[in-house]
């Protein structure tokens, strides 16, 4: 499918933001490890969190993930302390998507699990129980955090619980950090012991009521609408955002500011929380930052840039690498598309140095089975008239309702 996109001349509205997936799957695994019956609230209704629920509920000989990345981290580690065998599968892209890092960490955690194919790759077979050791374990720590916390989500049901030391530059910190303040929220006895290694306490975790924010990393494209729009009055509500987020990608509220967007926060007459966005501020001449922390939030970042004719320098995007495709490769392809040069250096950094070029007709995305290269491009629209999109059902992996939502804005969303 390939929809056509075209920009609304007033941007004035709410919006309702999905709840967060990172959070959710998280609270998910938490809780199933908890043994509580009942479900968090407000859990997302993307992809990846459908994938993980069900699997956690059905438990079914072979678990296909589809292209959930999350959940084959997250699964993989709960598998092995749940007793039963299984194998964990996925889509073509999954497979080739490396996971052997987690595998040789539990294998020291006593783990039995074989590679189905290619060593390093999914599938695996995973023969779980309930009674591994534990004690010390030494990671990277400039690799996926989701290796890091699905580790660390089931360090409490280990006997001599868990002490892991991360080697290297930490990536994604922010989100070792929420899984640590949601572990500690359902009992867990958790704590970084110094810069570098995180202690877990054996013992269970307690049946905890939990309520899962909205996606701060969702918020950002609107933050781009908001910076691309011809609305010089433009504004967005979003509803459930929280000041003090456990979300790193919170971050974009002060890194849009550099952008001309502005963050308001406010609160209803029933206490609720919602962030309002709107244009303000001066545009920085060149934007300069390091996503090691906040790897997810690149694409908005780099194609915003682009778009408001600011030179950018993007750091820390090592990661991007092995996401849902090779996001960097994937930056630079379309965005040639729209007549920018995109260089990349040292496997971890795009910059553009401001030069455009001529191109044809209608740009046509291509979005590689990536939300995000979706939604990053979707805004785009503002400032070219137009834009089409292939396969924009993509979206559906972190946020199902987006092109709905440009619909409630005013954009026209043409298939």
């Amino acid at each position: 499918m390939t929809i056509t996109l075209f920009p609304t001349q007033k941007l004035q509205s709410e919006v309702t933001l999905p709840a967060s997936k990172s959070i959710s799957n998280r609270a998910l695994l938490i809780n199933a490890l908890s043994r509580n019956t009942g479900l968090p609230e407000n859990l997302s209704d993307s992809d990846d969190t459908h994938v993980m629920l069900r699997a956690l509920q059905t438990m079914p000989e072979t678990i296909d993930i589809g292209a959930a990345g999350t959940a084959m981290r997250f699964i993989t580690a709960y598998l092995s302390v749940t007793p039963g065998e299984h194998v964990i599968t996925g889509t073509v892209r999954m497979r080739h998507r490396p996971i052997r890092i987690l595998v040789d960490a539990l294998h020291q955690l006593g783990a039995d699990i074989t590679y189905e194919g290619e060593e390093g790759f999914p599938p695996l077979r995973i023969t779980g129980n309930n009674n591994l050791q534990g004690g010390k374990l030494t990671v990277p720590g400039d690799v996926s955090s989701q290796y890091i916390s699905a580790l660390l989500m089931i360090a409490p049901t280990l006997h001599k619980g868990l002490s892991l030391t991360l080697t290297g530059q930490i990536a994604s910190r922010p989100y070792l950090n929420m899984t640590i303040s949601m572990m500690r929220d359902f009992g867990a006895k958790i704590e970084w012991k110094d810069k570098s290694t995180i202690e877990v306490l054996p013992g269970s975790y307690q049946q905890h009521t939990y309520n899962i924010e909205n996606d701060w990393s969702a918020a950002s494209y609107w933050y781009e609408m908001v910076a691309l729009s011809a609305d010089k009055n433009a504004q967005i509500d979003l509803a459930g955002l929280h000041r003090e987020s456990i979300q790193g990608d919170s971050k974009v509220q002060l890194l849009f500011n550099e952008l001309g967007v502005e963050t308001l926060h406010c609160i209803n007459p029933d206490g609720t929380e919602f962030v309002r966005l709107r244009k303000g501020g001066s545009i920085t001449s060149h934007f300069s930052y390091d996503f090691t922390h906040q790897p997810d939030l690149a694409q908005t970042f780099a194609v915003t840039c682009a778009m408001l004719d600011v030179p950018f320098r993007l750091y820390g995007l090592q990661s991007l690498r092995i996401k849902e495709t090779d996001r960097i490769a994937a930056l630079r392809t379309e965005l040639g598309k729209l007549g920018c040069d995109i260089q990349e250096e040292d496997n971890s950094i795009l910059y553009w140095n401001g030069d455009h070029r001529q191109t044809g007709d209608i740009p046509v995305i291509d979005t590689y089975e990536d939300h995000r290269m979706a939604m990053a491009f979707a805004p785009c629209a503002m400032k070219l008239g137009s834009l089409a999109i292939n396969n924009p059902e993509v979206v559906s992996k972190s946020y199902p309702a987006f092109w709905e939502n440009l619909k409630k804005v005013g954009c026209k969303v043409c298939k």
